[in-house]
């Protein structure tokens, strides 16, 4: 099979979504020092919603139970437990290691709703990433937090699902998505945050400038950039040949959470992390050679 190499300009848009995105998880950690989850997502969408207004379009018929099925999983579902894992955990890198497992618990979900075939090699790096989630599962850290752990692998089945669903999505542009998302997301994290929060007003009203600035970063950097680069770039290229870089953004996340947050990984961790991410990559790696 031939290789298909990105052109240097696109690599370097590449680098620009792993940095942003593994920026991500240390920003949001640090808006669960002030925010409870569901209000953080709240305003992380409404300033979302009030930039991409202009570009929200109508979807096509026919694709509308899809795109709330998406938006509810992965703008409701899965950003809300990730960041409500931020919230608990003492640390970014356990919860930015584990989301990575949404890959092969995308390839396993394929398989039985979509049938989906896949060869043995595939198959044992799915077994590869989970063996390094048990890993990580026994770092005397993550033994102290085992619900942080149990939730970022919730939010990671969530995306997965909801990668699977999105692919199936035609027609709806990636402003329109994410104005999409915000629309339909917002009344369910209203609802789920009267119901299971309280002092919302309060909280807005005594957040600082850098509470804000985690908000704004979600909003702008991870989602309007990040999002537009990857959707810019997958336009251009399979994506199939983009998905194997991305994989440097949880090595990313690791170094911020240990300059910016403190993090002190420990050998399990980081051996547990090497195993995920070896996985992970592998996985696309063999949907790159196949769709060489």
């Amino acid at each position: 099979m031939p290789s298909y190499k990105l052109p240097a300009r696109d690599l370097g848009l590449v680098l620009v979504i792993c940095i942003v995105w593994a920026g991500n998880f240390t920003a949001g950690a640090s808006g669960m020092r002030h925010f409870s989850p569901f209000l953080f997502m709240i305003l992380r969408f409404s300033l979302l919603l009030l930039l991409l207004l202009p570009f929200i379009r109508r979807p096509p018929h026919g694709q509308w139970i899809r795109l709330i099925a998406v938006c509810l999983l992965i703008g409701g579902l899965h950003f809300s437990l990730m960041f409500w894992a931020l919230s608990r955990s003492e640390d970014v890198s356990t919860v930015a290691i584990v989301q990575q497992t949404y890959i092969p618990m995308a390839v396993l979900l394929a398989i039985f709703l979509t049938r989906e075939r896949v060869g043995w090699k595939t198959l044992a790096a799915i077994l590869l990433s989970f063996l390094g989630v048990l890993v990580i599962g026994f770092d005397p850290l993550v033994l102290k937090q085992t619900d942080v752990l149990l939730i970022a692998l919730v939010s990671a089945l969530f995306q997965a699902l909801g990668s699977i669903y999105q692919r199936q999505i035609r027609g709806v542009g990636v402003l329109s998505f994410q104005a999409w998302s915000a629309v339909i997301a917002l009344p369910v994290l209203l609802v789920a945050s009267l119901l299971t929060e309280h002092g919302q007003m309060e909280t807005i009203k005594t957040a600082s400038w850098l509470n804000w600035a985690s908000v704004a970063y979600s909003a702008v950097l991870a989602s309007l950039v990040g999002h537009g680069l990857f959707f810019f770039l997958v336009q251009r290229h399979p994506v199939a040949s983009v998905m194997p870089y991305l994989q440097l953004t949880p090595v990313l996340a690791v170094v911020f959470g240990m300059i910016f947050w403190g993090d002190r990984p420990g050998a399990r961790l980081l051996f547990g992390g090497v195993l995920v991410i070896a996985g992970v990559l592998f996985i696309t790696l063999r949907a790159r050679q196949k769709a060489g």
